[in-house]
């Protein structure tokens, strides 16, 4: 039987004028092995959701300073990145990226290190990464900026997802680090289509289209699927958001897809892994608003390991009482069903994509849980 990984556990009590959160967080990192990776000298992209305006689950910059000031101690040149959102919102383009981070207080000054959107300007400043052993992406479109960096670190807002069941370390990697036509490639077959109401027929996308899949007739855009090869650079150039990816893969192919994104991104360099499990918000930060935590805050996780990472915040937080006053008692939560996710959002299998990434050689969801 193979080692178990190792996971690195501490919880929010700081009950001494001695040690505060942040220090706490850097004691734990270090204790895991932070330490000892190379940085020397080299570009270190820490991964993060700097939150959608009017969120306010997100991770605070504050966490993120620790990380930052641990990295510059090591010889690192840290910045803090992600890449632009599929959807409308505050976060589809750098420029409205950046002043949605600076709104949420994410500024080199607060944070101790420079921001970059890294997938570019429009979203499609992509690298093509092949994915070794993938089942249904060949190569992966992510930010390019994540890709020219020496060492990987993420970042994670441990909570629940109404896409994926809940939305950890491997959703913050594969779906964050995407390219807008990454992210669709994920959330459907690779083909975007056409709202027929908001297209002022343009022809921005025709102009862009190197094989004439957007084809405007009587001032509307269609995209002819059959011509279409997924690059997603339309969606980046559409002044009325009328293109869009539909969300046509099954829920456990979007697990599947983001597990071999994931591992795109991690292969070949040295990474590390932190959740914060605070703020257990049912869906992504990137709504625009947060209900209620569905359970309460936990601690702070840290290992090598992706899976082990994602597997441990998960049964930490399914061993919780159900929030009273979520939308977990709206929906007339049982409390025999043992799964605050599954609770959620009935027709999501988070189990699915560890389950996916431990058979591509990401990690293991075997690990034991070290508690500093």
């Amino acid at each position: 039987m193979s080692e178990k990984s190792k996971v690195y556990f501490a919880d929010f009590r700081c009950p001494s004028w001695r040690e505060n959160l942040p220090q706490k967080l850097a004691r734990l990192m270090m204790t895991a092995g932070f330490g000892d990776v190379d940085m020397e000298g080299k570009y270190v992209a820490i991964k993060m959701h700097f939150g959608e305006p009017g969120n306010l689950a997100y991770l605070r910059p504050n966490w993120a300073r620790v990380v930052v000031d641990l990295v510059k101690s090591q010889g690192g040149k840290p910045f803090l990145t992600d890449c632009n959102t599929l959807y409308v919102g505050g976060r589809k383009n750098a420029l409205d990226h950046l002043e949605s981070a600076y709104i949420n207080g994410f500024t080199p000054y607060s944070t101790g290190c420079h921001l970059i959107i890294a997938d570019g300007l429009k979203g499609n400043d992509e690298v093509e990464v092949p994915v070794e052993g993938g089942q249904y992406v060949r190569s992966a479109k992510i930010g390019r900026a994540v890709m020219d960096a020496d060492v990987f670190i993420s970042l994670t807002h441990f909570k629940g997802h109404e896409m994926t069941g809940m939305g950890g370390c491997l959703k913050n990697i594969g779906m964050g680090c995407g390219s807008r036509a990454g992210k669709m490639e994920q959330h459907n077959a690779g083909k975007p289509s056409v709202s027929q109401d908001a297209c002022v027929g343009c022809g921005n996308c025709a102009k862009i289209c190197a094989h004439g899949a957007p084809q405007i007739k009587d001032g509307k855009c269609t995209i002819d699927h059959d011509r279409c090869v997924g690059c997603g650079r339309c969606l980046a150039l559409c002044p009325t958001d009328a293109i869009h990816a539909d969300n046509d893969e099954s829920l456990d192919i979007l697990n599947c897809k983001i597990a071999e994104y994931t591992k795109a991104v991690v292969d070949g360099r040295p990474c590390f892994h932190v959740s914060l499990v605070m703020d257990i918000s049912p869906n992504c930060d990137c709504h625009s608003e947060n209900d209620a935590p569905i359970a309460p805050n936990i601690g702070m996780f840290a290992s090598f390991d992706p899976v082990a990472l994602d597997q441990a915040c998960a049964d930490a937080v399914v061993a919780q009482p159900a929030m009273p006053g979520s939308l977990l008692f709206d929906k007339g939560y049982d409390c025999s069903c043992g799964d605050l996710f599954q609770a959620a959002h009935p027709d999501t299998r988070w189990q699915v994509c560890l389950e996916h990434a431990e058979k591509l050689g990401l990690g293991s969801r075997e690990y034991d849980l070290i508690t500093i």
